[in-house]
C-alpha cells in the first residue's frame, strides 16, 4: 500500500474513538489547545485518565505545557464543536493560542490553572500523575488525576452514566471522520 492509504487504514482499524480537546497553559499564560483521540479511563478510586501523545521529536506544545504546569483539562466535543475541534490539529506557532485561532473561548476556575473550553458540555480538571514515554515509538502516556468536573446536572443519568447522546458528543474513527453515535441500550451486569 502507498503510505497515505496505508495511514489511513492504520488509523483507523481500531473503531470509534471518544474525541476530547486538551487545554493547557505555561508559566508565561501562553494558552493550547489540542485534539485528543486517544483518551481512556486509567482507574477509579483514584479518578484515573490517560492519553498518549505524539512523539516528542518537534515542539508539542501541550505535552511541554503539561509537564510544566503539571495539569490540563479534558473537553467533550459535540457536534456543534468538531469542525472548530479539529482545526486545532494545524500547526499553529507557540504564540498563537488554537482559541483564539479556532473561535473557542478558554474558561478558568480556581482548581486549576489550565483553561477549559467554555462551549464544551462536560469538562474535566486533573493534575498530572505520570508521563511515561513507550520505548517502541517514542509516544507519550500521560496519565492525569480528575481533580474537578465541570458539567449540569441534566447532564448525568440517575445512575451516574453520562448522558453522551443528549448531549451530541462526537466519535472519530482515523484522524479525519466523526460520528453521532446512538446508544443500543444497557444491559446488566453480567453473571455466569
Amino acid at each position: 500500500m502507498d503510505k497515505h492509504r496505508r495511514t489511513n487504514l492504520i488509523n483507523s482499524l481500531s473503531g470509534f474513538k471518544s474525541v476530547n480537546l486538551l487545554g493547557s497553559i505555561n508559566a508565561q499564560q501562553q494558552t493550547n489547545l489540542a485534539l485528543m483521540s486517544s483518551v481512556f479511563h486509567v482507574g477509579a478510586n483514584p479518578p484515573l485518565m490517560g492519553c498518549l501523545l505524539r512523539p516528542h521529536t518537534v515542539p508539542r506544545h501541550s505535552l511541554e505545557n503539561v509537564v510544566e504546569m503539571g495539569c490540563f483539562t479534558l473537553n467533550t466535543v459535540t457536534k456543534s464543536l468538531y469542525k472548530q475541534a479539529h482545526q486545532t490539529s494545524a500547526r499553529y506557532p507557540r504564540e498563537l493560542s488554537e482559541f483564539e485561532a479556532v473561535g473557542l473561548t478558554p474558561e478558568y476556575s480556581d482548581v486549576l490553572s489550565a483553561p477549559y473550553v467554555a462551549q464544551s458540555p462536560v469538562k474535566i480538571g486533573l493534575s498530572l500523575v505520570e508521563t511515561q514515554t513507550l520505548s517502541i515509538n517514542e509516544t507519550v502516556l500521560v496519565i492525569g488525576e480528575i481533580k474537578e468536573i465541570r458539567l449540569s446536572d441534566d447532564m448525568i443519568a440517575e445512575d451516574g452514566h453520562l448522558k453522551l447522546s443528549s448531549m451530541e458528543a462526537v466519535a472519530l474513527s482515523g484522524l479525519d471522520e466523526y460520528y453521532l453515535p446512538v446508544s443500543l441500550g444497557r444491559l446488566p451486569y453480567p453473571k455466569p
